[in-house]
């Protein structure tokens, strides 16, 4: 036996045995399970592990610290009684569990999202219910953790004799000291000069997420969920910012109504008559445009929207700001680009902001957010039911209303069902209505009805897509019976897509989403190949309904787009990405700054120099957004309007 392991720091030294041992079998794990997209030499591959393995010894730094100073504080006659030694036997079992369970769970969210822990796993542990709900409905949960312990038990069998030797040896206390210091140094040194983007060692995300520890990224993820940006990103001066905003914003039927440069209020003129029709917006739950037919997929997953398609206008070219469902209730309720760290619906002092649901309740519509599932998942009733909506969610559907449900909400066929009797119930009070509906069934564990189509339940993503579609169109038809269907107009968009991983820093082609405007009796079909962002989708419906009204969206009318303001935001909850031109440029922590050419046709990207005037674009879009979110720049109460009517 080594002689490091005898003596009571010996378990320290065990702990980081089993820890990297453990974290470098799941990185080979993973590497294996994505091998396809790495697509790296093999100095980048090996500098992954290289580093991966020093993420891995720092982690367990951090970790070992509480086990450190047991060891060097403990008494001697405290640490050899009879007692503790039979504790240290199922104590060094439950960390074993514990680190196999962390691996374990790493696979199963890389497998949703081609990621290390980051800011969505922090995010998720809020909701634990729906959270544990969702794994017992996605997998064999008794199964796993079965066999994680017997592996652990196995395990410990093998390391008994080494954990005996931890309690046979005094250690004096001039020893223990020794040791700590020597261990204690990896977290102190980590602390000031190591952060999650030294595993940053290649252009392929991939291997960057290879090269990081889970367990370091969570925390620090945890640490950084609402990041600064005038702390952590390229910034330009203030007193520029607000007029390039302005210039940016600028467009042939819009007015701006102060000199002062940080007010960017502008009245937007219709060019006729104002349309006051029902407007029924259909948020899609993860509906990545590759599913879709009319995007070239051949599975033949949506046949209700392929068809709805070719009836409606169709936008081909809209990309998603992010890749979480707040993400995208951000973008198309406020039209404002994503701030880094956590989305406006999940931060404090985000009530009464300028929404499109503001807009429309100015104007007497019945405004309703209407959700399959409890909606103070990720906030989202607070911040809807602060911004210009009635709630109706989960909790307000009788027993009756539900066919059929799971953790995350009750199908989308029950959700349709009740909007449905809400509107009928506005246009029984004479009521024009704006109900803004978000669905659930595509989202894992993907089960829903039987019978309804031809993938069973409860199999896969596919399956998900296609109830959805299905759901869909029943919802349509039934909407066409209506005595208020001719007089409404139907939004479909997705929220994010169903990943949006990929070797690039941001994949670009992984944030495209449909968005269809269907009105048989308004609005003539069309396919419009604009570039444009899905903050864009607030103001193109206002355009389409001919409102004149005062805004203060950062969105346009993609009707009034010129071919040279085409512009598109994407980003996770750390990079920032402005795509035009053919280029996507991306800002980083730390000041950080990338650019991209982009081939739509390959969906690839090649690093390019730095163009400076979209480099200047970019941090005009983000920084303002996060002055006026902070500064209240872009509340309701303070336009000075009533919403332009």
């Amino acid at each position: 036996m080594p002689n490091f392991i005898r003596g009571r720091f010996g378990l320290v030294y065990l702990f980081f045995f089993v820890f990297i041992g453990i974290a470098t079998i799941t990185r080979i794990v993973l590497a294996i399970k994505s091998w396809g997209m790495i697509n790296s030499d093999i100095s980048h591959f090996a500098l992954a592990f290289v580093t991966g393995l020093l993420m891995d010894v720092i982690t367990a730094g951090y970790l070992a610290i509480p086990l450190v100073l047991y060891a060097l504080l403990v008494p001697s006659k405290i640490y050899h009684h009879r007692l503790h030694t039979l504790l240290i036997y199922p104590f060094f079992l439950v960390v074993i569990y514990s680190l196999i369970f962390s691996g374990v769970s790493e696979w199963f969210f890389w497998e949703e999202f081609s990621s290390r822990f980051n800011f969505i796993a922090v995010d998720y542990l809020v909701y634990t219910s729906e959270l544990i709900g969702n794994i017992r409905e996605s997998y064999p949960l008794n199964t796993i953790l079965g066999g994680i312990l017997v592996v652990s038990i196995l395990l410990k069998l093998l390391l008994f004799p080494a954990v005996r030797e931890t309690h046979k040896y005094i250690m004096p206390f001039r020893t223990r000291l020794r040791h700590a210091t020597q261990i204690l140094l990896i977290p102190l040194l980590a602390f000031f000069f190591v952060d999650a983007s030294m595993s940053h060692v290649s252009s392929n995300r991939y291997i960057n997420e290879l090269a990081g520890n889970g367990i370091y990224n969570f925390f620090s993820a945890f640490r950084n969920n609402e990041l600064d940006y005038a702390s952590y990103y390229r910034t330009e001066d203030e007193g520029r910012v607000w007029p390039e905003l302005r210039h940016l914003l600028a467009q042939d039927n819009a007015t701006y109504l102060s000199d002062k440069p940080e007010n960017i209020t502008r009245r937007i003129h219709a060019d006729g008559p104002e349309k006051p029709l029902n407007v029924i917006w259909i948020t899609v739950e993860s509906l990545s445009a590759s599913y879709l037919g009319y995007y070239g997929n051949q599975q033949g997953l949506s046949p209700e929207l392929d068809k709805l398609a070719a009836e409606s206008l169709n936008f081909t070219r809209l990309y998603a700001t992010g890749t979480r469902t707040v993400r995208g209730l951000e973008a198309l309720s406020l039209s404002v680009p994503p701030t880094p760290g956590r989305s406006i619906v999940k931060r404090p002092n985000n009530e009464n902001m300028f929404s499109i649901g503001q807009i429309f309740r100015s104007r007497g519509y019945d405004t309703r957010f209407t959700y399959g599932g409890y909606g103070y998942f990720d906030n989202m009733n607070y911040f809807f039911g602060h911004n210009g909506f009635d709630i109706v969610d989960r909790t307000d559907m009788e027993d009756g209303e539900i066919q059929f449900a799971n953790i995350w909400g009750v199908s989308d066929e029950d959700l349709f069902n009740r909007a449905l009797k809400d509107m009928d119930k506005s246009f029984a009070q004479g009521k024009k209505f704006f109900n803004f509906i978000m669905t659930t069934s595509n989202h894992r564990p993907f089960t829903y009805p039987d019978g309804r189509i031809d993938i069973p339940s409860h199999e896969s993503r596919e399956g998900g897509v296609k109830y959805t579609d299905y759901a869909i169109g029943r919802f349509i038809e039934q909407a066409r019976e209506k005595p208020w269907f001719n007089d409404s107009v139907f939004i479909i968009v997705a929220d994010h897509c169903a990943s949006s991983a990929g070797e690039a820093e941001l994949q670009f082609n992984k944030y495209l989403i449909p968005f269809l405007i269907y009105s048989p009796a308004h609005i003539p079909p069309q396919t419009v190949n604009t570039l444009a962002s899905q903050i864009d989708v607030a103001p193109t419906l206002l355009g389409l309904l001919n409102f004149s009204y005062d805004s203060k969206f950062y969105g346009r009318d993609i009707f009034h787009t010129h071919p040279d303001q085409e512009r598109a935001f994407i980003g996770n909850y750390q990079k920032l990405g402005y795509m035009k031109n053919s280029h996507l440029t991306i800002l980083s922590p730390r000041k950080e700054v990338s650019a991209y050419q982009v081939d739509f046709k390959n969906n690839t990207t090649t690093p390019i120099a730095v163009n400076e005037t979209e480099l200047t674009e970019a941090i005009t879009y983000y920084q303002s957004a996060d002055i006026a979110f902070k500064n209240h720049l872009n509340r309701w109460a303070e336009s000075g309007h009533d919403g332009g009517q």
